[in-house]
C-alpha cells in the first residue's frame, strides 16, 4: 500500500496572533575580530504591510570568512564565542535587530569567492515553509564578482542590498510578495 505525503501546515506556534518571541541576536560578543555591524531587518507582506509576528534566522561566516561548522575545515581562524547564528522575532514595527561582525568572503563551490553576505531564513504566518534569502552590503566592491548576485536579474539585485543609515545600522526591508518582492532562493 502506498501512502501519500502528509500535507504541510503553516509554521507556528502562534499565540494570540504572535509567534513565540525568540532572541539570539548577538552573534559576535565583545572580543571577536572584525568590523562591528548592527542589522535591522524589516518584514513586509505582499501588500507592503509590516509583519509584527515574524521570525528571522541569520547564518554567517566570521570576519575571516570561516563558518563555525564542522564541515568548514579550512585553515582560517575561528573566533571563540562566535557561532555565526542568530534568531530574532519581529517587533510591532516588523523589525528584528542583530549585532555581529561583517562576514569575510567565502569560496563558491564552483570556484571563485562570494562577496560578504549573511544568509537569512524567514518564518511567518501564512508560510507553509520558511523562505530563504541573502543580505549583501551595498557598495561592497566584491558584489560585482559575486556568483550568486550575477545569477539574479540586475533589476532585482537591490532587494538583497542592505543600506547603511546615518547611525551606521545596515537595514534591509524584506518583502514576502508584491511589486517589491525580495529575491528568495531554493535551499
Amino acid at each position: 500500500m502506498s501512502q501519500g505525503l502528509t500535507p504541510s501546515q503553516t509554521i507556528g506556534p502562534f499565540y494570540f496572533g504572535t509567534i513565540i518571541k525568540a532572541y539570539h541576536h548577538q552573534l559576535a560578543p565583545p572580543g571577536v575580530a572584525g568590523e562591528r555591524i548592527e542589522l535591522a531587518l524589516t518584514l513586509y507582506d505582499g501588500a507592503g504591510v509590516i509583519v509584527p509576528d515574524g521570525l528571522f534566522e541569520v547564518w554567517q561566516a566570521n570576519s575571516h570568512g570561516r563558518y563555525n561548522h564542522p564541515e568548514d575545515r579550512r585553515n582560517l581562524p575561528l573566533d571563540a564565542g562566535f557561532d555565526g547564528y542568530g534568531r530574532a522575532s519581529t517587533d510591532t514595527k516588523g523589525c528584528a535587530r542583530f549585532s555581529s561582525v561583517k562576514p569575510g568572503r567565502v569560496p563558491w563551490p564552483q570556484g571563485g569567492m562570494q562577496a560578504p553576505h549573511i544568509s537569512i531564513s524567514i518564518f511567518a504566518r501564512g508560510l507553509l515553509n520558511r523562505v530563504a534569502t541573502r543580505l549583501y552590503f551595498d557598495g561592497d566592491p566584491a558584489n560585482a564578482e559575486d556568483p550568486v548576485l550575477k545569477m539574479i536579474d540586475p533589476e532585482r539585485r537591490a532587494t538583497l542590498l542592505a543600506k547603511q543609515d546615518d547611525k551606521g545600522v545596515w537595514g534591509l526591508p524584506v518583502h514576502l510578495g508584491g511589486p517589491k518582492e525580495t529575491v528568495f532562493f531554493d535551499c
